[in-house]
């Protein structure tokens, strides 16, 4: 049996997966979230502001996730909640219509179906211990 205690208990491969998704985060949403937000020109309409304004901080954010990516667990959960909601509310409804091709959605629906790298990357087991254990668990962890 291998000893994983340098990972706290997770396997070195999801902590370089978990590596590889921060930095496609940092790359593909940092790339295209700060060139819509530096290019754009005159005023924002304010949800459309929040959304890149979201996806800069995030990208941004995944810098920290290259470097300690079991410190950063919740920016994955955050990354894959709003994916599976938003998919869920919009590109689902639209699908079972038919009327996803062609519609505004249909780009952002095959970009959020790459939610599946973050989901398999998670180490779920390990992200359960450490955010959801009681705090008397804690105490006798110690």
């Amino acid at each position: 049996m291998r000893d994983y205690t340098h990972y706290e208990g997770v396997r070195p491969i999801q902590i370089y997966l978990l590596r590889a998704v921060f930095t496609l985060t940092l790359i593909f949403i940092g790339m295209f979230s700060w060139t819509a937000i530096i290019n754009h020109e005159g005023a924002w309409k304010p949800v459309n502001a929040v959304a890149f304004c979201m996806w800069a901080a995030y990208s941004t954010m995944s810098v920290l996730g290259i470097i300690k990516p079991l410190k950063m667990l919740p920016i994955i959960v955050l990354q894959v909640f709003y994916k599976i909601v938003w998919l869920s509310i919009v590109a689902y409804p639209l699908w079972v219509r038919d009327e996803l091709a062609g519609s505004d959605a249909e780009q952002m629906t095959s970009d959020f179906m790459w939610v599946i790298m973050p989901i398999v990357a998670m180490p779920w087991g390990y992200f359960l211990r450490s955010f959801f254990r009681s705090a008397g668990a804690k105490s006798q962890a110690a």
